[in-house]
């Protein structure tokens, strides 16, 4: 008998271990907008206390809480990083279910949209200016 709880808990614990939590979706918006989007989300729309922050490296810990999770907190991190036209955008809360993540990042994805319109065209860092018509530079 104890060997098939052991079985049942070493089975629930390796299933815990690989669950890999988090929520990623692509902006089109620079980093710059997606960034300042993420933090006015988590500070003000969620009202959730930041503990860290650095606009250079492009990340937001802060400390998540729910309705339903009374007054538990959770630590949580929202990731951008440039990736060619988009901004690659990591939302984890590893101690809660998935759907707050996803949740979050749907409220970023509409957030971004609202405040800025439709995106604007991004080039590729290695796209050259146009000479004109004529070859000269303008």
């Amino acid at each position: 008998m104890l060997g098939a709880a052991g079985a049942i808990l070493a089975s629930t614990f390796g299933q815990l271990g690989s669950v890999e939590a988090k929520a990623s979706f692509e902006s089109p918006y620079t980093l710059a907008q997606t960034y300042n989007a993420a933090l006015r989300l988590v500070r003000v729309d969620f009202g959730l206390t930041v503990t860290e922050r650095d606009p250079s490296a492009a990340y937001i810990i802060f400390d998540y809480k729910s309705s339903e999770s009374g007054r538990r907190v959770a630590p949580g991190s929202i990731e951008m990083l440039e990736a060619g036209r988009m901004v690659k955008v990591v939302i984890q809360l590893a101690q809660m279910p998935r759907y707050h993540e996803q949740v979050m990042s749907n409220a970023l994805a509409k957030k971004l949209r609202e405040e800025y319109g439709d995106p604007m065209p991004r080039g590729s860092q290695h796209e050259v200016a146009d000479a004109g018509p004529d070859g000269s530079a303008p």
